[in-house]
Parts: structure tokens; C-alpha cells; sequence
């Protein structure tokens, strides 16, 4: 799947004249966690989360530095920091280097942008740059549990055994050479050995998703790779 199969379209967005107050109506009655800041042309000058009103003079949530924090801080974090907390427009407080991803980014990438870059959305702009959607860690949840089981079909045991061995040779963590299937009516049993509990488990989980399977016996004993 893609961006733009799970993507929010159109989105909820705001000029850069908007007031904090305003945005942070929004984030409430709209149930999300940020708003893109956009200009006429709907290309994104940043994005407003709910992490940049958490400190806010409104609440009595604003940074407090003890002395000796000023001194490490500096003259310069500390302004930043009183912009943030007193800004009345959005344009002051926004984050204006913002994660982007194209409508063709597969769902993969954007979970790895979500993670790594410790972000709740990603705004999806086309080749123009102008925003089209936007997919948040809700949307993807979402994706998982709309799935579609896998239709329940009849495979030779031959084939499910094939598509099984196939499908381990294929990852870069299993030790293949000690490992071993044999498939009755699509029952699967596992022999052989595991070198830990994290390559068993994800053996198991190999096994149980290969179309036909209606059941895995895991008989895997856990010992060092080197056993044969």
C-alpha cells in the first residue's frame, strides 16, 4: 500500500496568520495532533503539533530555568523559548522543516519516517509541492485493522512446504541449514533448531502466514547456530 491509499484528503490546515488559540481549537475539536501551515497556493510553510503548545504562558506550562540553566542555555535558546510560550500567531511557533512524503511513498517508508524521526504525521505533497493529504500513525492502524484476511484456500502440501522454505531462505536471519518442514493436509511441523528465541518465534510466524497453512507445530529447539 501507498500514502495515498490511507491518506486524510482534504486536510484541516491554516495560514500563517492564524493564532495559537485558533490552531489549538482545532487539534481539540478535530481529534488530530497537528495542522499544517499552508500559503494561497496550498504549499506547506510549516506545521503546528501538539508538542509546540505544551509550553505555553496560557497553561502556566512555560520553561522555567533555574540560574545555572541560563548559563547553559543562553541568552539565545531563552528567547526561543519565550517565542514559543507567548507567540499569539502561528507563524512564530511552527515548525518549518517539515517531513514530507509523495502520495507514491509506500507504507513502509512512512512507518520508518513516523519512528524515526519520532513524529506523529506526515504531510503528502505532490511534485508541485502543494499539500494533498496527510497520513498520521492513526491512518496505519487503521490499515491494519481494515486488512483483509487472507482468503482461505487449498494448496498442494508440496507447495505450502515450497512457499515456506522460500519464503526463510529469503531473510537474512534465518540459519536455513538447520532447519526443516514437513506439511500433512496443511499442517506444518517445524524441526530442526533455532539459535534464539527471536528467530524461533519468527519461524513460527513464517509458517502461520503462508496461504493454506491451518496449523504450525513448532518442535525448534533453541541452540547456538553452529549445531548441525
Amino acid at each position: 500500500m501507498q500514502a495515498q491509499d490511507v491518506m486524510i484528503a482534504p486536510v484541516v490546515t491554516v495560514g500563517a496568520d492564524a493564532t495559537v488559540r485558533h490552531v489549538a481549537k482545532i487539534l481539540l475539536e478535530r481529534h488530530i495532533s497537528a495542522v499544517p501551515v499552508v500559503d494561497a497556493d496550498n504549499n506547506i510553510l510549516g506545521i503546528v503539533t501538539e508538542g509546540d503548545l505544551l509550553h505555553r504562558s496560557e497553561s502556566g506550562t512555560e520553561r522555567q530555568y533555574a540560574w545555572w540553566l541560563r548559563l547553559l542555555a543562553g541568552d539565545a535558546q531563552m528567547a526561543n523559548d519565550y517565542v514559543k510560550s507567548h507567540a499569539v500567531k502561528v507563524k512564530d511557533i511552527m515548525t518549518r522543516e517539515v517531513v514530507t512524503a509523495s502520495p507514491e511513498t509506500p507504507l513502509s517508508d512512512i512507518a520508518m519516517l513516523l519512528e524515526n524521526r519520532q513524529i506523529k504525521t506526515v504531510p503528502i505533497v505532490n511534485r508541485q509541492g502543494q499539500l494533498v493529504g496527510i497520513v498520521s500513525r492513526a491512518n496505519l492502524l487503521q490499515a491494519v485493522a481494515s486488512a483483509r484476511p487472507k482468503l482461505e484456500i487449498s494448496l498442494p502440501d508440496a507447495t505450502i512446504r515450497k512457499k515456506f522454505l522460500d519464503e526463510i531462505k529469503n531473510q537474512p536471519w534465518a540459519h536455513t541449514f538447520n532447519l526443516n518442514a514437513t506439511v500433512k493436509d496443511g499442517v506444518i511441523d517445524l524441526w530442526g533448531f533455532a539459535p534464539s528465541v527471536a528467530e524461533r518465534t519468527a519461524i513460527r510466524v513464517a509458517a502461520e502466514a503462508i496461504p493454506g497453512v491451518v496449523l504450525v507445530n513448532d518442535h525448534l529447539l533453541e541452540t547456538p547456530a553452529f549445531v548441525y
